[in-house]
């Protein structure tokens, strides 16, 4: 390749080409993640049919997977958020008279910000649910007040999913995996989650378990400050 840019010198263009070389190395290593991801061997049949309370009443998991689209892609909403988490609250709406520990997870939130846009190109590939523990006028509340349109929200609350596929802690506590299931004929079987959310942490490193995915922190990995370690998503930002 022979690229350069206005201004700059032959030391950044020699420290640039180095970087180049990795980038490549990175996009090697994360096709070969996925060509092993989908290799994957059957993971285990789901132990039941969960039923989940949605928009226009109770609906099955099996339900969930439209005509031709034999993968479906479920994300753990903590609503409520993890008992620790002492950001602030929504600002306004029914919502925002809840006690905190009762509101959604500011972290969750933003993600699915991303994903209400997300959603629309994926429907033709793929069925997205995204399910919290809270009852379902409550997340359908949130859901208008946050101004989703596109996004398919369901409630656990009357089944036992979440710990099941591990976005429940034995006390209780809600955590945001992405679980992936696969329909093979009329058997559904998990194939995939975000494990790497309960893996080892490294020096610096915040799980990212759903990182690849989330938009926000990638654009934050382009600049030179980088993701920081003072800041964090919040449900409304003051500057």
């Amino acid at each position: 390749m022979d690229i350069t840019f206005p201004g700059e010198s032959a030391e950044y263009r020699a420290a640039r080409d180095r970087l180049l070389e990795r980038e490549a190395e990175l996009r090697r290593a994360m096709e070969a993640v996925a060509v092993e991801r989908r290799a994957l061997p059957p993971g285990g049949v789901v132990p039941e049919d969960y039923v989940f309370a949605g928009a226009e009443g109770d609906v099955r998991l099996s339900q969930l997977f439209a005509p031709g689209r034999d993968s479906l892609v479920v994300y753990s909403f903590m609503f409520p958020r993890d008992p620790g988490d002492d950001r602030p609250g929504p600002q306004g709406g029914q919502t925002a008279l809840l006690p905190l520990a009762e509101g959604p997870c500011p972290s969750c939130v933003a993600l699915l910000d991303q994903l209400d846009g997300a959603v629309e190109h994926a429907a033709p590939h793929i069925n997205f649910v995204a399910v919290a523990k809270a009852p379902i006028a409550r997340v359908l509340g949130f859901a208008r007040e946050r101004g989703w349109r596109r996004l398919r929200l369901l409630s656990s609350a009357g089944n036992g999913y979440n710990r099941d596929y591990h976005a429940e802690t034995a006390e209780g506590w809600q955590r945001p995996m992405l679980n992936v299931f696969h329909r093979d004929g009329d058997t559904v079987r998990h194939f995939w989650a975000s494990e790497l959310f309960y893996a080892p942490t490294e020096p610096g490193q915040d799980p990212r378990h759903a990182g690849t995915i989330e938009p926000v922190w990638n654009l934050f990995d382009l600049t030179p400050e980088g993701r920081g370690a003072d800041w964090d998503e919040q449900l409304a930002y003051t500057e």
